[in-house]
């Protein structure tokens, strides 16, 4: 399954993509994490349905005070990722 997320508040310059990356190490998740230019976060993230709750769990319970709104949009696995990323 694929997760596209959006976060938007204030995501930017506070460690959001870092603290993502980084529990991304703890999840059998693939994707990447990256600012938008228009100051929000976008995180794709492809895994077991549990595991990408389990990790986006983490990212909102650590980050939530930041985050003001998320839109979360399901889709097809489509295998792309070899592993999770931070892109810029």
């Amino acid at each position: 399954m694929r997760k596209l997320v959006h976060y938007s508040g204030h995501v930017q310059g506070v460690g959001f993509r870092y603290t993502a990356m980084n529990f991304a190490l703890n999840f059998d998740v693939r994707g990447y994490v990256r600012n938008l230019p228009d100051g929000r976060v976008e995180l794709v993230a492809e895994g077991a349905p549990s595991e990408l709750d389990a990790f986006l769990d983490a990212v909102q319970d650590r980050m939530g005070s930041f985050i003001r709104k998320v839109d979360v949009n399901d889709a097809p696995a489509t295998g792309e990722f070899p592993e999770f990323s931070l892109r810029h």
